[in-house]
């Protein structure tokens, strides 16, 4: 599913219907290193702008190739209870959220950082940073994991 969120604040979330993220997820290494903050009911994805970005969530079988153009790719879980992911920027109201229904469990998320051009909808044409699609891959999985960071971007990303 190819998406263009709102990511207000330089970020966005994906998280189970039932779950509100408080960013308690932005521990240091979540800012300095992981680029997503996780909580116990979702993930929110650091954005290298305050302004319409591109994504894309699929839902796979099980764990995919690393992307070769992706700068920097990190893994999560993601508990989805309720079978339905809601997808959304800080400052969506419940009408501009975005829905992915799953088979309710656990999920491994893979956030890849692509190199990208601007989207064909511009919100903030001012605001400074790179512009990259983030991609979502999703599988279901047995048992929990750690975050783990597959591929580690530059320092200095985000403009």
């Amino acid at each position: 599913m190819h998406l263009v969120v709102h990511a207000d604040q330089r970020q966005f979330s994906l998280r189970d219907s039932g779950a509100r993220l408080t960013g308690s997820g932005w521990t240091a290494s979540a800012v300095e290193s992981h680029r997503i903050g996780v909580e116990p009911g979702g993930i929110a994805i650091a954005t290298a702008r305050s302004d319409v970005v591109e994504s894309s969530v699929d839902l796979l079988p099980s764990a995919p190739a690393l992307s070769p153009d992706a700068e920097h790719v990190v893994e999560a879980d993601l508990p989805v209870p309720s079978g339905r992911v809601v997808i959304s920027g800080p400052a969506d109201y419940p009408s501009q959220e975005k829905y992915f229904s799953v088979l309710p469990g656990l999920y491994r998320a893979r956030v890849s950082y692509v190199p990208a051009g601007p989207p064909g909808v511009t919100w903030n044409e001012h605001e400074f940073g790179e512009h990259y699609r983030y991609v979502v891959e999703l599988w279901p999985v047995e048992a929990p994991s750690d975050v783990e960071v597959l591929r580690q971007g530059a320092a200095v990303w985000d403009g």
